[in-house]
């Protein structure tokens, strides 16, 4: 039960940076947690664990947080700056990328020890990148838009609503669109090697990750929504 644990644990974590970083400094905190959060579960998706008996990738909590982040900046700060957070961490996914990429490319000194472990961290497979990139521009535009609809479409009430509406289906979204990107136009082989239920398992898997952490973020929803913030 150790990784259950701490799964809980760190989805604590998660919510309580997103409130301080909110509570400290206003909007710019849910900027930069954004783009934390895309950078380390970028990071975090190389480490496969095994929760309640199923194996997946790390990654999907603080991901998953990334949610909340940008529901809060709609509910707070408006459409526009929920956008610009998103593409803040487009951006920052992207660079993150190249910088590291020429850094494993650079020809270690005699005494390094980490240079191996670090590519073998950072050395993407171009395909997963993509993938990744479409997933994440996809479903984060379309959560911004689904809780601004929902919140119209209620007057503005039942905030639980559209924050579990719209995060429930943008990560199934998010997880469609890496799904049919990664397993299915760009690796076949790994397809044909898995087979359609071995894909449907992973993919059940992380959403059912993902839909945990939508699901438990709404206390932290409301308190973020009422909460006195530095400006």
């Amino acid at each position: 039960m150790l990784n259950e644990i701490l799964g809980f644990f760190l989805l604590l974590v998660c919510f309580f940076g997103i409130t301080l970083a909110h509570k400290f400094f206003g909007k710019a905190g849910l900027f930069a947690w954004v783009a934390i959060a895309v950078v380390i579960a970028n990071i975090q998706v190389t480490k496969i664990i095994e929760v309640f008996g199923l194996v997946t990738a790390m990654g999907n909590v603080i991901y998953g947080s990334i949610f909340l982040a940008t529901d809060v900046l709609t509910e707070r700060y408006g459409v526009r700056e929920a956008r610009k957070a998103v593409l803040l961490g487009f951006f920052v996914m992207v660079f993150a990328t190249i910088t590291m990429q020429l850094t494993i490319l650079f020809e270690p000194h005699e005494s390094d020890t980490i240079s191996p472990a670090m590519a073998q961290v950072f050395q993407f497979m171009p395909s997963a990148m993509v993938a990744s990139l479409s997933a994440y521009i996809i479903s984060q535009l379309h959560d911004v838009w689904a809780f601004e609809m929902w919140k119209k479409k209620t007057n503005g009430r039942f905030l639980w609503l559209r924050n579990n509406a719209s995060t429930m289906v943008s990560q199934f979204i998010d997880n469609v669109t890496f799904t049919l990107l990664f397993f299915v136009v760009f690796n076949p082989d790994f397809l044909a090697l898995l087979g359609w239920k071995g894909v449907f398992e992973i993919f059940i898997t992380s959403y059912a990750m993902k839909f945990v952490v939508a699901l438990l973020d709404t206390p932290f929803m409301y308190l973020n929504a009422s909460l006195s913030v530095a400006e």
